[in-house]
């Protein structure tokens, strides 16, 4: 399994797609999970995009199969393990694309550290402090999930992280089934960590200015945890930014509707090797 020491934490990646040195294919694509979730997120897209290029997943501090850590979860450290992973593997500039949590790391690492991100999209993410009112029924699942079982909060978080359209489609039933599995799997303690993270992280709306790279948003028209109007100010936030509103998606887009999350992936890329 691929690793990394970094910033004092083991960090699991993934590699897949054309070799760099060949040709376009040399363009690197950078993918972060969201809260929950890891490297494995991103299977839609990896398949869409490894023929043309380099598709590179990782698991943040205490998911996936990085290593779980004392402390380190705030977002600032986060970005900073984003941005060491960029410099160990030489890949920036890169496109970064960040769903959610991902997407909280990726605006910083764009507005801190330019010269690694070649382009930027933000998949159902928020640039504002999570809101007051969120954090107490947040908690208490994170208290449920790390004394009792991740699968006691499963079905509740479920209705957080996905759209009705796919929570009620009968033929994604399977899908719906091994997701769950995948959430209940996740290591207590560093899961409770990373929720801490991102219940307590700080807002970035004073350093969308400073975001130079192209920028594409996506939000789901169902997704409950970002609602679109978060998306909508991010988009106000970063001068020249796209917004793309995806049709009976939620908080989970590039799994619940693939195809539309590509094609709007596919020509913002196109447009940015064309500039």
């Amino acid at each position: 399994m691929p690793s990394l020491d970094l910033q004092g934490v083991r960090l699991h990646y993934e590699d897949s797609g054309p070799a760099p040195g060949a040709g376009q294919g040399s363009q690197t694509l950078l993918f972060a999970h969201g809260l929950l979730w890891d490297g494995r997120l991103w299977e839609p897209q990896i398949e869409a995009f490894r023929d043309r290029y380099r598709c590179i997943t990782f698991d943040f501090r205490g998911q996936g199969r990085t290593e779980v850590t004392d402390d380190g979860y705030d977002m600032d450290t986060l970005a900073e393990d984003a941005a060491a992973l960029i410099e160990a593997l030489d890949i920036g500039p890169c496109h970064f694309v960040g769903l959610s949590m991902g997407g909280f790391v990726g605006m910083r690492v764009a507005a801190r550290r330019p010269e690694l991100v070649r382009s930027l999209c933000l998949l159902e993410t928020s640039s504002e402090p999570e809101p007051r009112k969120n954090v107490p029924r947040y908690r208490l699942l994170n208290f449920i999930a790390r004394w009792f079982g991740l699968g006691l909060v499963a079905g509740r978080v479920m209705k957080i992280l996905f759209g009705r359209t796919f929570l009620h489609d009968p033929t994604r039933a399977d899908e719906r089934r091994e997701l769950r599995r995948r959430l209940v799997g996740n290591h207590r303690i560093g899961i409770s960590r990373a929720v801490d993270g991102v219940i307590e992280r700080q807002g970035i709306e004073g350093e969308l200015g400073k975001i130079q790279a192209p920028t594409l948003i996506l939000v789901g028209d169902e997704d409950v945890a970002t609602i679109p109007a978060k998306s909508q100010r991010i988009h106000e936030g970063i001068a020249g930014s796209q917004l793309v509103i995806i049709p009976q998606a939620g908080h989970t887009s590039n799994l619940e509707q693939p195809e539309a999350v590509n094609a709007a992936l596919e020509e913002f890329l196109t447009g940015v090797s064309a500039s």
